[in-house]
């Protein structure tokens, strides 16, 4: 992490923000400084001393709340990466702390910290801020703070502004937040008084959902969408519930219980769910039958807007030549220094075709020096599923397989999706409904459905799984795996709420031995709660409650703090 100067007071009359907190910004996303000296590398070298002639419309929004932006975090290049080791500028991972010596552990043993946000993880878990900004295409924010024992938070697509963020995936990007707690994003979020009405000027107490300054941006809801759909969702209107969690239903995905989930996590799972019935809430198993596919249609959507997006890393619109030295030096430059006598007889009839083959030279050297392996991947596969030849047996399918991953996660939620005409909820079930509200009419179940007790797909608030299938990795292991692509199977169990846009939380929570673990043993797994299309207030409620009461014995509590601090970031 490094610290760039915060700028000057710009509105000095401006009255001040309730609250002040130290802010961690991921070197994807843009920062301005007063003497132009802060960059955003993207973690890339073909980006080694881009300066952002502006700042991120987030960054703006958090400072106007009482941030203080401390530094900006390491990530993997372009945030294409589980394990923020992809990054021009070195990996970041954690050496286990030896109890015995009192330093870190050997290299050797290093552990990954997740990614790509992996430097917000570890600014966050070791108290270097209060809270920090990270983007979360396919479960980038949430993959750290379960490996870190923090809070991230995934918001619904189109809740925070993208505007100043280097796009990866559009579909797919969203800026997170990571915090020790849940308490600060829930403030940030919601607001201090839900209740109050906006003035003209800014209100400093107001929840990020209600910028107004989102109507003239493209990359998020407009305040009056915001507004339609709040109207229909608790939470955003100073309605509260009791914090018990009486009368909500939380689902348990059965197709999250694969053969690979580490037996540690799927006991605290069970422990989750039994301590979510203890706060008075009901457990029901549902089904989202699409969630097969999800991983593989991530991997072909992500990277085909990839290579899109990193198009414009050509040397010309960005990508600085002198940046990256003698490997970038084009053919004509490299024949104006060679000997005369070796100098070809010849020249092209026009000059144009030399043009155009030097441009090309170029802009191969340009992104083969200033691109790394990762990335060149990604942007080679998208290439390729969005080939005349390819595009309609990957491309289009992943797309379908999208959108039936949407139907499935509706077909479960209580909450009909606002984005959605409701009376096509469960339709590919064979259910059909006119209910405004989204729900099933028994009457309309056809009689061969095969549906327990013809009671119709599951009615849930909210759903409750793991955030990863197993611990975080050695370095080594994932370094040493047979291919590069193993890597992907991290995320898992976090893409398929990135592709359907919803809101998605991991919050740690107690293993069931966490009062016998040792320093070196303590593990306290992340679990993602998961709810419908902007109903974000109710869901960082949730958690809050759920977190809060998970923490309340001494030893599980002390059992976190060991894990946060079991490593030394490097």
């Amino acid at each position: 992490m490094y610290f760039p100067p915060e700028p000057a007071d710009t509105d000095a009359d401006a009255s001040s923000p309730p609250f002040t907190f130290t802010l961690a910004v991921k070197d994807n996303i843009a920062t301005r400084s007063p003497d132009d000296s802060t960059s955003t590398t993207c973690g890339s070298r073909i980006l080694q001393n881009y300066k952002s002639p502006f700042e991120a419309t987030i960054v703006t929004q958090l400072r106007r709340r009482g941030a203080r932006v401390v530094g900006k975090t390491n990530l993997d290049e372009f945030g294409m990466g589980s394990h923020s080791l992809f990054s021009h500028f070195g990996g970041t991972y954690e050496r286990p702390h030896d109890p015995s010596s009192g330093s870190a552990g050997s290299a050797g043993a290093a552990v990954s910290v997740g990614g790509s946000s992996g430097g917000s993880s570890v600014a966050v878990r070791l108290g270097d801020v209060d809270v920090a900004l990270g983007t979360d295409t396919g479960g980038s924010v949430r993959l750290p703070a379960a490996y870190g024992g923090v809070v991230g938070f995934k918001p619904s697509y189109g809740m925070l502004s993208r505007f100043g963020v280097v796009p990866y995936a559009n579909s797919l990007d969203t800026v997170g937040l990571l915090a020790p707690t849940v308490a600060p994003i829930r403030r940030l979020i919601v607001g201090e008084d839900p209740t109050s009405k906006r003035s003209e000027e800014q209100d400093q107490t107001a929840g990020l959902w209600r910028e107004s300054d989102v109507d003239r941006d493209p990359t998020s809801l407009t305040l009056a969408s915001r507004l339609r759909i709040a109207g229909q969702r608790m939470g955003y209107n100073g309605e509260t519930f009791a914090p018990d969690l009486r009368g909500m239903t939380f689902g348990i995905p059965l197709e999250y219980n694969i053969e690979e989930l580490d037996p540690r996590i799927r006991t605290a799972w069970a422990a989750a769910a039994e301590r979510l019935r203890s706060l008075g809430a009901t457990i029901a198993a549902v089904s989202l039958p699409s969630t097969r596919h999800a991983l593989s249609a991530y991997y072909v959507i992500a990277p085909a807007e990839a290579a899109s997006n990193l198009a414009r890393y050509d040397g010309v619109r960005y990508g600085q030549i002198g940046d990256l030295g003698a490997e970038v030096e084009t053919a004509s430059e490299a024949e104006a220094k060679a000997e005369p006598e070796t100098k070809p007889e010849t020249t092209p009839p026009t000059g144009e075709a030399d043009g155009e083959q030097d441009e090309a030279v170029l802009y191969e050297r340009v992104r083969g020096a200033g691109l790394g392996r990762e990335v060149q991947r990604r942007i080679l596969l998208g290439n390729y599923v969005l080939s005349s030849s390819a595009r309609d047996n990957y491309f289009v399918q992943a797309q379908r397989v999208r959108r039936v991953i949407v139907r499935d996660f509706d077909a479960v939620f209580r909450l009909p999706n606002p984005l959605r005409d409701h009376k096509t909820v469960g339709e590919h079930q064979g259910v059909y409904t006119d209910d405004a509200r989204g729900h099933i009419d028994l009457s309309d179940l056809p009689e061969g459905l095969p549906l327990a007790d013809k009671r119709g797909p599951a009615q849930v608030d909210f759903l409750l799984c793991p955030t990863a299938p197993t611990p975080a990795p050695r370095v080594a292991d994932v370094e040493a795996a047979p291919s590069a692509v193993d890597a992907y199977i991290n995320d898992v169990f976090t893409v398929p709420a990135s592709l359907a846009g919803l809101p998605a939380i991991s919050i740690p929570m107690p293993a069931a031995d966490t009062g016998t673990a040792t320093e070196a043993e303590a593990f306290c797994p992340g679990f993602q709660l998961i709810g419908q299309f902007f109903d974000d207030a109710r869901l960082l409620q949730v958690a809050e409650t759920v977190m809060t009461a998970a923490f309340e014995q001494p030893e599980d509590m002390a059992a976190l703090e060991k894990h946060r601090k079991t490593g030394v970031s490097t």
